[in-house]
């Protein structure tokens, strides 16, 4: 989509950026990867908006894909395998401070935001649209839409600021979309208050051209424009007959459990017969998944009654001690790399993983002073 008035701001392969209509357009451009975030998607992104922050002739952003498969899959988990296994840990934590600082740059940002959240939307993905919610923008999702932080599968945590967001869903809902990297649909990111509208895939170009022609005055009538786009458009089915909200009951009674092991066992002991289904499932994908970073990822939900900068810094080191002392190598090995799907977990069991073991992970490598990412605030 482009108009005649388009100024283009970033012109890569990866990214395309550029201002229309007095909004700031971010398309995401690596189909192959499923958008999943390099550095230089991450650097040209975070360029974009500092171009724009200050700019009257910007009044808002949107950022989207032109890709019907996928908004953005999560970050290059490739390139930080390899850079990690040649010994450069200086590529890996420049990945990571550079995707963090965009994080709370968007969560910050003084104009709106809006999120068009189509295909598949993990990991990365959340971390460059939950924080709309936050701008006075919107978190749009569609039919297409597949949510999740499936991080625990390979060893990782929810990182990119997504557990400050996850402790604020509704009742346990954010400790097992954390522990067990469960994919939500549309109606289910409604309910847990992870998403604000829903608009039909096929409304999309309209509400693009809408939003590139339309006149506006403020970056609130722009965020208007989509709201009337979703007012057109009826998800099915609705949040409060989702599936997440049919086993929210179930959800609240074991994820509520202290520590993995009290959730594997209450899930194991589920009675009920029209629970038995669900709780198998649930119990199924989490002895799949590292029980290291399951307890990591548990505490991670915990701590983050905080504030976004502080959850962004714990994030950050963690990510250091996922790759010293976690899965996170092997978990990419078996699950991306190798494609053999037999992870050997460092703990092998849920029992096995101390208290002790989970607060490790949690220490900073760097004094306060010194942290990377000590500059942000809020």
């Amino acid at each position: 989509m482009s108009t005649p008035e388009s100024v283009p701001v970033t012109e890569s392969e990866e990214v395309r950026a550029y201002v229309a209509n007095r909004i700031g357009f971010i398309e995401l451009n690596r189909p192959k990867a499923l958008n999943a975030l390099s550095t230089s998607m991450i650097r040209a992104m975070h360029a974009a908006l500092d171009a724009w922050r200050d700019d009257p002739d910007v009044l808002a952003v949107l950022v989207h894909s032109p890709h019907p498969r996928a908004f953005c899959a999560g970050g290059d988990v490739r390139f930080f395998h390899e850079a990690y296994t040649r010994g450069d840990q200086a590529a890996v934590d420049t990945f990571f401070i550079e995707e963090y600082s965009l994080d709370h740059a968007i969560f910050a940002y003084p104009k709106p935001y809006i999120a068009l959240m189509n295909g598949i939307v993990m990991g990365g993905g959340m971390g460059i649209s939950l924080p709309a919610h936050r701008t006075g923008g919107l978190r749009v999702v569609m039919g297409s839409t597949r949510m999740a932080m499936p991080e625990t599968r390979i060893g990782l945590f929810p990182d990119v600021g997504a557990g400050w967001f996850l402790a604020r869903t509704p009742g346990a809902i954010g400790r097992y979309l954390a522990v067990t990297g469960a994919t939500i649909e549309a109606a289910d990111a409604l309910y847990a208050g992870l998403a604000d509208v829903y608009v039909d895939d096929e409304a999309v170009p309209a509400l693009l051209d809408a939003l590139a022609r339309e006149p506006f005055a403020s970056g609130a009538e722009a965020v208007e424009c989509v709201r009337r786009a979703a007012s057109l458009c009826k998800v099915v089915p609705t949040p409060d007959t989702s599936r997440l909200a049919a086993a929210r009951a179930w959800i609240d009674r074991h994820f509520a459990q202290p520590d993995i092991a009290g959730i594997l066992a209450s899930l194991d002991t589920e009675a009920d017969c029209t629970a038995s289904d669900w709780a198998e499932e649930a119990a199924g994908a989490m002895r799949e998944r590292s029980p290291l970073s399951m307890a990591v990822s548990l505490e991670v939900v915990v701590r983050a009654e905080g504030s976004m900068a502080e959850r962004l810094r714990s994030d950050l080191d963690l990510t250091r001690s996922t790759f010293a002392h976690g899965d996170v190598m092997e978990g990419v090995r078996a699950r991306i790399v190798d494609k053999d799907n037999r992870p050997v977990w460092r703990i092998a069991r849920v029992e096995d993983v101390t208290r002790e073991e989970v607060e490790r992970m949690f220490e900073s490598p760097w004094p306060a002073a010194e942290h990377p990412l000590r500059h942000l605030a809020g």
